[in-house]
């Protein structure tokens, strides 16, 4: 993709390194992202955490860690772009994520960041929480490299925030309350996969700008295969129950992607949610 002589987002910044409670990790976000919509300081709870642990010291940023972040900041500079772009086209307003940088762990306003996460949205503090270290494991694990299929990763991220932005993500987690695990998981796998429909929608507008080279929209297809559901499990020699899903299967991510870049709308993207009976 060319992006050495573009525009750098002024929405990112740097998080500092933070102390990881016991107790922590995904399930540790999921409560404190209940809480928030619950209507809760989620700061009662990361405030806890954090006096619960000694700060540990940051370590030095490798040079190559800093060009994947340069490059991720053209990205999401490109996502404001396009996301104003089509907010005004409706004649909404687009108010732009953050994203911040991280190495190993960093306090988010869902509670503490941990590379073992992967990229994250976080909706209480309307930022992205990215340590780059992640693809390498997308890279050497699931196949998925090149520097699109980075670029197809935040855009997922933002696509995240569009969802906040156009009130899904509260009418989604307002569900979890009322429905079965097994039927919300449902309406996690159509969330995601709207995330990756936006995320294909982006590729298109920057495919007219012309700044994508040949192979960039197959790298970003390989990722979303690569990390589908059914083959993380199969990766991790559990069987494939797709009951489980959150995040959709290889096949549903990668039509996903390719449906946002065919379609490039918002009103396409809500038939992930007309499939499995709402909106």
């Amino acid at each position: 993709m060319k992006w050495n002589d573009r525009r750098r987002s002024s929405n990112v910044s740097r998080g500092s390194k933070a102390p990881v409670a016991v107790g922590g990790g995904i399930g540790g976000l999921i409560l404190v992202l209940v809480l928030y919509f619950l209507g809760v300081d989620p700061s009662v709870v990361t405030d806890q955490q954090a006096g619960q642990n000694q700060q540990v010291q940051t370590s030095e940023v490798s040079e190559e860690r800093e060009t994947m972040e340069d490059f991720l900041s053209v990205i999401l500079a490109d996502t404001e772009d396009v996301w104003h772009s089509k907010f005004e086209e409706s004649g909404k307003t687009y108010n732009e994520t953050k994203l911040t940088f991280y190495q190993d762990s960093t306090k988010a306003g869902c509670g503490v960041a941990q590379s073992r996460m992967g990229p994250f949205y976080c909706p209480v503090d309307q930022t992205i929480y990215f340590d780059v270290s992640f693809y390498n494991d997308l890279k050497s694990k699931f196949g998925g490299g090149g520097d699109f299929a980075l670029a197809y990763v935040l855009a997922h991220e933002v696509g995240h925030h569009v969802q906040n932005e156009l009130g899904i993500i509260k009418q989604t987690s307002d569900l979890r309350q009322q429905l079965s695990e097994t039927e919300y998981n449902r309406v996690s796998v159509a969330q995601e996969l709207q995330a990756d429909y936006f995320a294909g929608l982006f590729a298109y507008y920057v495919k007219e700008k012309g700044y994508l080279e040949k192979g960039d929209i197959e790298e970003a297809m390989t990722a979303a295969a690569a990390i589908g559901d059914d083959r993380i499990q199969e990766m991790a020699g559990m069987d494939v129950n797709v009951e489980s899903f959150t995040h959709g299967s290889s096949e549903q991510r990668k039509e996903a992607f390719e449906l946002g870049y065919k379609y490039h709308d918002i009103d396409h993207s809500m038939k992930f949610f007309e499939d499995i009976g709402l909106y």
